[in-house]
């Protein structure tokens, strides 16, 4: 397979495994990985707030599967350092810009290949930006 095909299949299963009923009702969401390799995630509220969390795959130190409860699981995805920008918009306690190591992403259950084929794209990815 080729960049784009790997691209192609990491937004499939992003786009296919993102579980929006774990946690607060979102008005829409947005998780896609970019052509510059970066996974993005952008979610708005019910009420206008958005939060948007934005890494870099070169960045990527682990990726783990964590079983929860009922249907939902979470990928959680770890970086080096402080590599994984944070911004709130429209929060009624103030917008935020910070940083963060760790990205928790609920999922739906997955099967172990179709994770197995996620992180051998985002090593792929990673290697290319090395």
């Amino acid at each position: 397979m080729d960049e784009q095909e790997w691209l192609n299949w990491g937004n499939k299963f992003l786009t296919e495994t993102y579980d929006p009923s774990a946690g607060p009702k979102l008005k829409k969401y947005e998780i896609m990985l970019t052509s510059d390799h970066f996974i993005r995630l952008r979610k708005t509220y019910q009420h206008g707030k958005q939060e948007y969390y934005s890494l870099s795959v070169k960045h990527l130190l682990d990726m783990n599967y964590i079983v929860g409860a009922a249907n939902t699981d979470t990928l959680q995805i770890t970086t080096q350092a402080d590599d994984i920008i944070v911004q709130t918009y429209n929060d009624p306690k103030g917008d935020v810009d910070s940083m963060a190591t760790m990205l928790n992403i609920p999922v739906k259950k997955t099967a172990q290949p179709r994770l197995d084929s996620l992180r051998q794209v985002l090593n792929l990815l990673k290697a290319k930006d090395l």
